[in-house]
C-alpha cells in the first residue's frame, strides 16, 4: 500500500509539514534510543537499570531523556513505588504498545534482511573504496 500526498491532505496532522507536532513524536519513536526502548518495554515492565542493561550501550542520561520524551508523548507509563530505596517501573501504555508492535515489525524485517544489507555494503565499499 502506497501513501500519496493526497492521503496526507485528509489527515489532521502531517509529519511532512515542518511545524506539525507529529514530527517530534516520530523523532522520539524512531530515534536510536527511542526505538530500542520501546522494543525492550514491549517484553514487559522494567526498572530503569534493567532497561539500561537491555538497551546495550545507552547512557543513563540518554535513557532518562528518552523515557521522559516517551512518557510525555503518552507511550510510556512511569510508576514510582514509595519504598526505600525508591522503585520506579516503566511500561508501555496501550498507545505505546501499538507503536512498539509496528516498530518491532520493522526491526524484525531489518534483522532478517541483514545478509542483503551487508552484501550491499561490501559491493558499495568495493566500488567506492572502503571508508
Amino acid at each position: 500500500m502506497s501513501v500519496t500526498a493526497e492521503d496526507h491532505d485528509d489527515l489532521a496532522y502531517n509529519v511532512f509539514a515542518k511545524a506539525c507536532p507529529s514530527r517530534g513524536t516520530l523523532e522520539h519513536v524512531t530515534g536510536r534510543w527511542g526505538g530500542l526502548t520501546l522494543g525492550a518495554l514491549y517484553e514487559g515492565s522494567l526498572r530503569f537499570n534493567e532497561l539500561r542493561r537491555r538497551v546495550d550501550g545507552v547512557s543513563e542520561k540518554m535513557l532518562s531523556q528518552t523515557l521522559h520524551a516517551l512518557e510525555r508523548d503518552g507511550l510510556v507509563h512511569r510508576e514510582a513505588q514509595p519504598t526505600n530505596p525508591p522503585r520506579v517501573d516503566y511500561e508501555l501504555t496501550p498507545l505505546g504498545r501499538q507503536v512498539a508492535e509496528r516498530l518491532l515489525a520493522l526491526i524484525h524485517y531489518v534483522e532478517g534482511a541483514m545478509d542483503d544489507v551487508l552484501a550491499a555494503r561490501a559491493r558499495y565499499d568495493e566500488t567506492r573504496g572502503a571508508l
